[in-house]
């Protein structure tokens, strides 16, 4: 099926994260996980749905992919910051991926650099104590190495 040909899933994904199918929020993680696991970006940056030979695109406000929560796990000089995602994945922050977007957001890659996910407000916060500002430009240090964050 060409890609423009592709029907839409009736699935819209807020800014924030929450799934809703024809206006109704979605509950069940479980479906929201398997959506997640079958999910790609087409060529026309469009986020479709791939399951089971099936393909539909959902409606996204900005990411699909939201971080929700930002730690640090700091082992001697091999520190590294676990993104807990909103598909209830987790995975180590790549810092060169860092970006902020319109309004200030923080964004960064996710899945193999696959997806774009955009920082929750606490996530942000959690990650914020770590950044640096030198002459208008922000850094995040990590393990003796300055990642310019990008804008």
């Amino acid at each position: 099926m060409p890609e423009n040909d592709i029907p839409p899933c009736l699935i819209h994904i807020d800014k924030e994260g929450k799934w809703f199918h024809e206006g109704s929020e979605m509950i069940h993680r479980e479906f929201i996980r398997l959506f997640y696991q079958h999910m790609e970006l087409d060529s026309l940056d469009r986020y479709i749905i791939n399951y089971r030979g099936e393909r539909c695109y959902v409606e996204v406000e900005d990411t699909a992919f939201i971080v929700t929560r930002v730690e640090l796990k700091d082992h001697a000089d091999n520190s590294r910051f676990v993104l807990y995602l909103s598909d209830d994945s987790q995975e180590g922050l790549l810092p060169d991926t860092l970006y902020v977007g319109k309004d200030n957001v923080l964004y960064c890659r996710v899945k193999d650099r696959g997806f774009p996910a955009r920082f929750s407000r606490a996530a942000y916060y959690q990650l914020a104590e770590y950044l640096e500002e030198e002459d208008g430009d922000y850094y995040l240090s990590m393990n003796g190495e300055k990642h310019l964050i990008s804008a």
